[in-house]
């Protein structure tokens, strides 16, 4: 492997990548066909580095056809860019190669247009946002036929080897794109090989001072770690023998952990390369599945277990279809980590879905559902990026319902995740659970090897504020959609109030007007758009006018809503209001949903999903627009990896109030593992974002910073 990839990446020479591909791929009519093809589309055409541009498709089908052994991939690889950068049409395609070759070819196409449209340079701030936006329709897109996928990754491996033909920025910026999306989907078509490879590059070429620490570290110990992996290797060849397995039973791989795995370990548990106990490991590759258990106890019994760090992934396989038991042991006064899986389990824990060239969703154990619960995030920059955060990052659990049915979810999920995992349905109407047969909360974070029952009310349950604390996108897109349409209804109604208040007519009246004029659909923004609101109160004047109705208390005036500020809120009226009061039932915060209720010249506010709010609301109550004003600082979202010592946070905070920034919202230590992590919301009157990363990385390590008024309300 390590040879092959050497290979790859030093060949500039068209002769050297035909030789390199005939190596791994079978030399047939098809292949030389479509490899004349590509050469003769591609004449006289050249990568930035000089050699010609064709190399670069010949050794991405090379990568490719090593991983696959599929033809038609190899060959749609050969093609992949022809019709993006040649005369070449994909109905040419199609005519010479084949539909199944053509829809390939389309597909990474397609990725090509919309990446070009959407990607963003390094040195913008939203850099990753909207990178990540683009990805969604990448991923969307390759539901039909993950082949796609497959082989952008193994183009992208290419492009990252001989990235250093680059300027700087574009290096850092695609090494980006690269750790932010590629790699972990990657993990999540379990293709080991490509995950570590792609990390590990990118790694290089973003942190490139942290990585070279880890370099001297294990180039300046590699002869003292060599020894100690090749002396436990003996030792356990010897215990497996001597346990009744013969020597061509079993093989013995060894290997040390790769960079960014090393360094993120690091990060996360805030200690030094020297305390990382997998640091180095073995793998038993056995040729039957009893042979793991067999394996393991001889293991066992020889060397001293850490116990805690066992996992068997065998017999409950990751939903990317690895299988294989780890265990952590203790050689004399060395730790190392074992894995014990078969050769078939070792063929797919590194190429993953593309080891199977029949790529059906849950075929040879490889689950791609993830890919179609893609759909359930719509087009909200934020949200995607939760999900790349929760679902393409983060590890796996595997949880069971009393039946014994297997659920796979990330890390940190909770019992109401499980609930819209089984179905939709069930997470709406969640009401109560029971963890291990103990009552627990639906909020209660999951385990390893739980056991899961949901118990359902009749109706379905609204839990807005809820929507941060569940992991999974379903259940996040899902409870957000519920409150969404829930908060459409609220508006419907307030519409009406506010109207009928300000206009001095019924409700039956605007309700008979609004059916009249077809606004049922639309009436719903006159609580959250003044500039409706206005619209819709001089239509209703205007029909007035037309039918000769003239109303008394305006003598046929219009009615003017004058703008009233009071603190926080700005309250649009005919109505002079003196005060704004908080009513007892609901504490809305900064931000929250709200509505205001007129009570002589006072606005009594409410949060909007208060149910005292809703009874008067449904008794049509005299109702006010209200909305929070809005302040004219600018606003960034913040991500800063604190240093792990006590007192951290509170001297951080101190210096943000020496610079004068307002706290809006806080959270310290969402993901356990990456408790060092802070998220914020601020407000500061340093309108250029550069500058207020200078003045932030004198303290903190700044992660990114979003104007969270552009980026993330495009």
């Amino acid at each position: 492997m390590k040879k092959f990839i050497e290979k790859i990446k030093e060949c500039k020479d068209l002769e050297k990548s035909k030789e390199i591909l005939f190596s791994v791929v079978k030399k047939d009519p098809k292949v030389e066909y479509a490899l004349n093809f590509a050469i003769k589309a591609h004449e006289n055409q050249f990568r930035k580095s000089g050699e010609p541009y064709v190399v670069h498709p010949i050794l991405v089908a090379s990568i490719v056809g090593y991983i696959s052994h599929d033809e038609t991939m190899v060959i749609a690889a050969l093609l992949h860019d022809v019709v993006e950068d040649t005369p070449i049409t994909i109905e040419e395609i199609y005519k010479n190669f084949g539909k199944d070759v053509a829809n390939l070819v389309e597909g990474l196409t397609k990725i090509v247009e919309i990446r070009d449209k959407s990607l963003i340079p390094s040195y913008i701030n939203e850099k990753l946002i909207t990178s990540a936006m683009s990805f969604r329709k990448i991923l969307i897109a390759s539901i039909k036929d993950v082949r796609v996928l497959v082989i952008k990754l193994c183009d992208r491996l290419h492009n990252m080897l001989t990235l250093d033909a680059l300027p700087i920025n574009k290096q850092k910026r695609i090494a980006e794109e690269t750790l932010v999306v590629y790699a972990p989907i990657a993990h999540r078509l379990g293709i080991s090989f490509l995950k570590n490879l792609l990390e590990d590059l990118s790694f290089y070429y973003i942190f490139p001072n942290e990585y070279k620490k880890i370099d001297d570290f294990i180039q300046s110990h590699k002869q003292e770690l060599q020894i100690k992996l090749n002396n436990f290797i003996d030792d356990v060849k010897k215990v497996l023998v001597k346990n009744g397995f013969r020597a061509n039973d079993f093989n013995i791989i060894s290997r040390i952990k790769h960079y960014y795995s090393i360094y993120l370990k690091m990060q996360r548990k805030g200690i030094s390369i020297e305390e990382v106990l997998d640091l180095l490991a073995i793998r038993v590759l056995v040729k039957h599945k009893i042979d793991c258990y067999k394996a393991l106890g001889a293991i066992h019994l020889n060397f001293k277990p850490l116990i805690m760090r066992f996992k068997d992934y065998v017999a409950i396989p990751k939903e990317n279809g690895y299988q294989t038991i780890h265990t952590t042991v203790f050689d004399n006064t060395s730790i190392f980590e074992v894995q014990i899986r078969t050769y078939d389990m070792h063929k797919t824990a590194e190429y993953g879905v593309a080891a199977h060239w029949k790529y059906k969703i849950g075929a040879n154990n490889i689950n791609l559902k993830w890919l179609e619960n893609l759909q359930f995030q719509n087009e909200n920059i934020e949200e995607f990026m939760e999900l790349v955060k929760n679902d393409l990052y983060s590890e796996d659990i595997s949880v069971f319902s009393p039946k014994g049915d297997i659920f796979t979810l990330p890390r940190g999920a909770v019992a109401l995740d499980f609930a819209y995992a089984v179905h939709t349905d069930i997470g709406n109407r969640a009401k109560e659970v029971y963890i291990n047969k103990q009552k627990s909360t639906l909020l209660t974070e999951l385990k390893n090897g739980d056991i899961v029952k949901i118990i359902t009310s009749e109706k379905p349950i609204l839990r807005c504020s809820w929507i941060d604390a569940v992991k999974t996108s379903k259940a996040k897109e899902q409870m957000r959609q519920a409150c969404k349409q829930k908060i459409k209804e609220i508006n419907s109604k307030s519409a009406i109030n506010i109207l009928s208040s300000e206009l001095r007519v019924s409700k039956e009246e605007i309700e008979k007007w609004v059916e009249k004029n077809n606004l049922k659909n639309s009436i719903y923004k006159v609580p959250i758009d003044i500039n409706f609101f206005k619209e819709i109160k001089n239509r209703f004047l205007a029909d007035l006018r037309k039918e000769k109705k003239i109303l008394p208390f305006i003598g046929g005036r219009n009615i003017k809503l004058k703008e009233q500020i009071f603190d926080n809120f700005v309250i649009y009226s005919s109505f002079n209001i003196n005060r704004v009061e908080f009513d007892y039932c609901c504490n809305p915060k900064m931000g929250d949903e709200i509505v205001a209720f007129r009570k002589n010249n006072f606005a009594i506010i409410h949060h909007k999903l208060c149910e005292h709010a809703a009874e008067l609301i449904n008794s049509g109550e005299p109702m006010l627009f209200i909305e929070w004003s809005r302040s004219r600082l600018p606003k960034y979202k913040l991500l800063v990896s604190l240093q792990n010592k006590k007192g951290a946070l509170a001297s951080f905070l101190g210096y943000l109030a020496k610079l004068d920034i307002n706290i809006i919202s806080i959270e310290l230590g969402r993901n356990i593992e990456y408790s060092n992590i802070c998220e914020l919301e601020i407000e500061t009157d340093i309108s250029n974002s550069e500058l207020l990363r200078k003045k932030l990385e004198s303290k903190v390590k700044v992660i990114e910073i979003t104007g969270s008024d552009d980026a993330y309300k495009r």
